[in-house]
């Protein structure tokens, strides 16, 4: 019921829910290091926020989450010092355990630990038909996919320090954004890789701009994303825009928020014109929608 009026709300304001109903989390050590954990809702896909909001004499707090250390350090310039936490698509649901470390100027070193219960999310399935060679790919191009397979996994390896991003983040199209995330996906009635992005309706041609500043990592033709950048904004956050008809960026610029970086088309494994618009943490698959409610 809270959840309806919610959504409801959010249509008459004209807002978005993730930036209406939060699971925010406040944890406080013995010594007065003050963190919030901030989530639309803790579930498969979404992102948590976490926020140093008082270091009170902090020289640095680690942030352990599965398999992943997050630094949280604050700067001689002030600021709230953050990190951006994946929660991958594929994760069960279940009580998880957000590990953090402080250590602080005077050598001192405190530990908390907070579980948090994650649920279920549920995603749909669609059928799509496709060229043949998309579904079952013959052999000269087995070796093309391999290497470009290897070459996202380094890209999605690399962790850029500073945080290179400009306030929140905007979608990169005007266009309808599609409630696909996650979906299955059928081609050819054989089951193939979930989706682990959105797609947003747009024409042939129109533009698509970079969703946050940061650096390209990748303007390349991929063999299932067709023309492709991949944008690295720091803090091992990527955003990933595929099936252009024309890349308008090459690798090693640096990008401000709303540049030009491509057109849509539909090269690749597509079906029609449209934009795929993605984001990985620290190789999380994660809902690029969920980005754009984060008060960043």
């Amino acid at each position: 019921m809270r959840r309806n009026f919610l959504f409801a709300l959010c249509f008459l304001l004209g807002v978005s829910l993730a930036a209406v109903a939060r699971d925010n989390i406040n944890l406080s050590s013995p010594l007065g290091t003050k963190i919030e954990l901030i989530c639309s809702s803790f579930e498969p896909g979404q992102i948590v926020l976490a926020r140093l909001k008082d270091a009170s004499g902090a020289k640095k707090v680690s942030i352990q989450f599965l398999d992943q250390r997050y630094e949280l350090e604050p700067s001689p310039e002030g600021g709230s010092p953050f990190a951006l936490i994946g929660v991958d698509l594929g994760l069960k649901p279940g009580s998880y355990v957000f590990g953090i470390t402080v250590l602080r100027k005077d050598g001192q070193v405190e530990d908390l630990e907070r579980a948090v219960s994650f649920a279920a999310r549920e995603f749909p399935v669609k059928k799509l038909w496709v060229k043949a060679s998309y579904v079952a790919p013959p052999p000269e191009v087995q070796s093309r996919i391999q290497w470009e397979t290897e070459l996202l996994a380094s890209i999605y390896s690399i962790n850029t320090a500073p945080w290179l991003g400009d306030g929140k983040f905007s979608l990169p199209n005007t266009g309808e954004t599609a409630p696909n995330f996650g979906e299955r996906r059928i081609y050819n009635n054989l089951p193939r890789s979930t989706h682990a992005g959105v797609d947003v309706k747009a024409a042939y041609g129109s533009p698509v701009q970079a969703a946050n500043s940061g650096k390209v990592v990748l303007a390349k033709d991929l063999y299932f994303s067709g023309r492709t950048v991949i944008i690295d904004h720091g803090l091992g956050v990527f955003t990933f825009y595929c099936h252009f008809s024309a890349i308008k960026v090459k690798r090693g610029d640096s990008v401000k928020k709303d540049a030009l970086i491509g057109l849509v088309g539909s090269t690749g494994r597509s079906t029609g014109p449209h934009l795929h618009w993605g984001v990985k943490i620290h190789e999380s698959r994660v809902d690029p929608l969920a980005l754009l409610g984060l008060p960043l």
